[in-house]
């Protein structure tokens, strides 16, 4: 019998979003095919405390930077006591000081990349060809690291993000019931975004198209939700506050019923003009059977979907509109979900990431 696979992942953000997200789901997806995980981040990350609750064994390091030595030495003794089989990396400063932990412990060393955003093609940056294999969040990733940062072929695979098909089953969720539960009245359309609140995602393009829909549409009774934090909101409230729109806005804050949030959406929006890999939110609206309007960026287009998911292009609050208004009054979404399930289901995620282990491995 083959003993179990022990892997450390690694993060060096103390953020929450679809990153870290991604992280904690794939650890909890593979624990259950019988891998053990382990999780090395900083002592203040978001991830921390949401890996213990899910009974996984964390290490708090500095991960002060790229030449860390005291955070790579840490990591080798992890690893030797441990007896990790390979350490996979998933921010930049994570993944010089996991990687060359790895490599010096005779562990296997994979590298995920999240973010769509050019890695610089530099022969210094040498790191990722370091790997002894590379996941990606989505296929423009992938086409991007073996054509830029000499990635062979061979040893890279896009691994879209798993979606938990029994948490986002549109019939869980009653309609009326979720739209109680965000204060939402039965008449009104629901146009709501879910993002961290960052530059790139563009929620500023979001509320310059709640303030022209209002203004266009008079008679229809708009509500738009934005669920997430971080330092931008500040600068949002503002924004809508000056279009005179901040009674029609809902600024959420971090959202833990996603699925309940999208129960009660009409039209779900991404507004980002960059960094996406394969968007989490947009699987989920997509698995909820929502109408979607998303900016063509990253591998977005890797789930185009049907008429129900409009594409447009980034930077173009015009073109958003335009999409969200396409897809007003449109009937219910209602169609097949086993395709997306086969590809974005967190299972195939599972079994995709556990073969390239055991190739890795036996």
């Amino acid at each position: 019998m083959e003993k179990a696979i022990k892997v450390l992942h690694t993060e060096w953000s103390e953020g929450w979003g679809g990153q870290e997200i991604r992280i904690i789901n794939e650890m909890l997806s593979i624990r259950e095919l019988g891998v053990d995980v382990y999780l090395a981040c900083r002592k203040h990350s978001l991830i921390k405390e949401k890996a213990l609750k899910e009974n996984i064994q964390v290490f708090t390091l500095p991960f002060r930077g790229n030449a860390d030595l005291k955070t790579l030495f840490q990591l080798r003794k992890i690893i030797q006591h441990h007896q990790i089989n390979i350490v996979n990396t998933h921010s930049g400063k994570d993944t010089w000081v996991g990687g060359l932990a790895a490599k010096t412990s005779k562990a296997k060393f994979i590298r995920t990349r999240h973010l769509s955003n050019p890695i610089r093609p530099n022969r210094t940056n040498f790191i990722n060809e370091l790997a002894d294999f590379v996941f990606t969040t989505g296929e423009s990733v992938r086409e991007s690291m073996v054509k830029n940062n000499r990635i062979k072929a061979s040893k890279i695979i896009s691994v879209p993000t798993g979606i938990d098909t029994n948490l986002f089953n549109p019939k869980k969720y009653n309609s009326r019931e979720c739209r109680d539960l965000f204060g939402i009245a039965n008449d009104q359309i629901v146009i709501s975004i879910i993002a961290v609140l960052r530059q790139f995602k563009r929620h500023d393009l979001f509320i310059e198209m709640a303030a022209e829909l209002i203004k266009r549409f008079p008679n229809k009774s708009f509500i738009f939700l934005i669920a997430g934090d971080g330092p931008m909101k500040d600068k949002l409230v503002k924004q809508a506050e000056e279009l005179k729109i901040n009674n029609r806005i809902k600024f959420l804050g971090y959202v833990e019923k996603v699925p309940e949030l999208l129960a009660a959406t009409d039209i779900f929006v991404l507004s980002s003009d960059s960094k996406e890999g394969v968007p989490q939110s947009v699987m989920q609206a997509l698995f909820m059977k929502k109408h979607i309007v998303a900016t063509n960026v990253g591998s977005t287009s890797d789930l185009l979907n049907g008429e129900n998911f409009i594409l447009v292009k980034p930077n173009s609050v015009q073109e958003i509109i335009d999409g969200v208004i396409a897809q007003l009054d449109k009937p219910p979404v209602n169609e097949s979900e086993s395709l997306i399930s086969d590809k974005f289901g967190k299972y195939a995620m599972a079994e995709k990431i556990l073969e390239i282990y055991k190739k890795l491995l036996f």
